[in-house]
């Protein structure tokens, strides 16, 4: 059995790399500050992430072929160098005061792109680099980063961008993926896979297979398919928080708002390290996505008290962690090593296509009917008593039915899953 010292580039990686993902995920809430203030529309900071999200959506599967072809360590570096040479475009653009709101769609596009290729790749470079008793540990580590990623970036986002403008914030972004890219080129050994495609097979062919291993396993499948219904409801959220808290208290409280899903899961993410194996790993996924969406959506949008937004944000996001560690888990001790691009590639098609679509919808239905519709009712109306009145009380409503999706897709998709076992053997 190795030990813990044997998990140094594990280590390595892992610190660094969340490094340069707060950088890039502080940029990302910079330009959502940036592009609000611009527009005020939901649906138009919703198309950020969607521009990031679609392109990572349509070619993963095919992604995840590339990813089995060539060494992992190099396609990671490749991806990460085109996604911040956008980023310095970004910067050039901001400083020569030409930025359009279009750059914006256009570069984060890129990013999605390059993101879609280094996905699976850095997904394979993990499961080489952990051995295979550390899997749920390292996993909930990986959480961790993610978490304090969540807490840092809306606060440091917002005091940086407040203090010294979006070109400070970026600066930020760059420095910490240089660090991550030279840890990664020099210090980090990601041991080579044999390449189990054989010539003059096309990429289409590759991508098949990944297909075809799911088909042949359920369980797997149908975990990511309810996942996949999961990130609707939670990606339409996304879309309306910003809605919801924005025109009541500012950018200062949407931060303070978003960062408490990071403390969450940074205490969601301690819990599974320590936690013992479950019975039921599929089990535990259904169940905590059911107590997350039955519980935050509806106090977020049945209350006006941005401390209790914050309380919502505590106990949505807290098993969240459990629950990707538990399908983490399930991927790495199902899928073999040599065909966990292709098969990771098609996860992230099928699990997260509904991710821009939950965007889309989100920010439509609170910019087009929701918020119009708040606007026309009566002071002291039975809708207003609930949601509230002025601007900000439509995100409240859209909050209100996402709750109730939510609640309505984990009781479905429930009875599938509650069909399927799985225990590590």
């Amino acid at each position: 059995m190795k030990t813990n010292n044997e998990l140094k580039d594990f280590y390595l990686l892992w610190i660094t790399q969340g490094l340069s993902q707060l950088g890039s995920a502080m940029t990302a809430f910079a330009l959502t500050l940036w592009l609000y203030e611009k527009t005020g529309s939901a649906l138009s900071t919703a198309a950020l992430q969607i521009c990031t999200y679609a392109p990572y959506v349509i070619m993963s599967i095919f992604a995840g072929a590339l990813t089995d072809r060539f060494d992992k360590k190099k396609t990671m570096l490749v991806c990460d160098a085109l996604a911040a040479l956008s980023t310095v475009l970004v910067l050039f653009l901001y400083r020569t005061g030409t930025l359009s709101i279009w750059h914006l769609y256009a570069v984060n596009a890129v990013s999605g792109l390059m993101n879609t290729v280094q996905s699976p790749a850095s997904e394979v470079a993990y499961t080489l680099i952990v051995p295979k008793e550390y899997y749920q540990k390292t996993s909930g580590l990986q959480s961790l980063t993610r978490s304090l990623v969540s807490i840092g970036n809306p606060l440091l986002a917002a005091a940086v961008y407040g203090i010294g403008g979006l070109d400070a914030v970026i600066m930020i972004d760059l420095t910490a993926f240089a660090i991550a890219f030279i840890t990664l080129a020099f210090l980090v050994r990601i041991p080579a896979v044999t390449a189990v495609n054989g010539p003059g097979r096309s990429v289409l062919e590759l991508a098949g297979e990944g297909l075809g291993f799911l088909r042949k396993n359920p369980l797997i499948l149908h975990v990511i398919l309810f996942m996949s219904g999961v990130n609707l409801v939670s990606s339409a959220f996304n879309a309306v928080l910003p809605a919801l808290v924005i025109p009541r208290y500012g950018n200062g409280m949407l931060g303070i708002v978003t960062s408490c899903s990071g403390i969450a899961m940074i205490i969601g993410s301690l819990i599974v390290t320590v936690m013992p194996k479950p019975e039921n790993r599929v089990r535990v996924i259904y169940l905590t996505m059911l107590f997350s969406l039955g519980t935050e959506n509806f106090l977020l949008g049945l209350t006006r008290n941005p401390w209790i937004w914050c309380i919502a944000q505590i106990v949505g996001w807290i098993l969240v962690p459990v629950m990707g560690a538990n399908q983490n888990v399930i991927m790495r001790n199902s899928v073999p090593v040599g065909l966990q691009g292709r098969v990771y590639a098609c996860r992230n098609t099928l699990q997260f296509f509904t991710i821009p679509i939950g965007l889309a919808l989100g920010g439509f239905m609170v910019d087009t009917f929701c918020e119009p519709f708040m606007a026309k009712q009566v002071p002291g109306s039975f809708m207003t008593l609930l949601f509230g009145s002025g601007k900000g009380s439509g995100a409240a409503m859209m909050m209100f039915i996402l709750g109730i999706a939510g609640v309505i897709l984990c009781l479905a998709y429930g009875r599938k899953l509650s069909t399927y076992s799985y225990s590590d053997e």
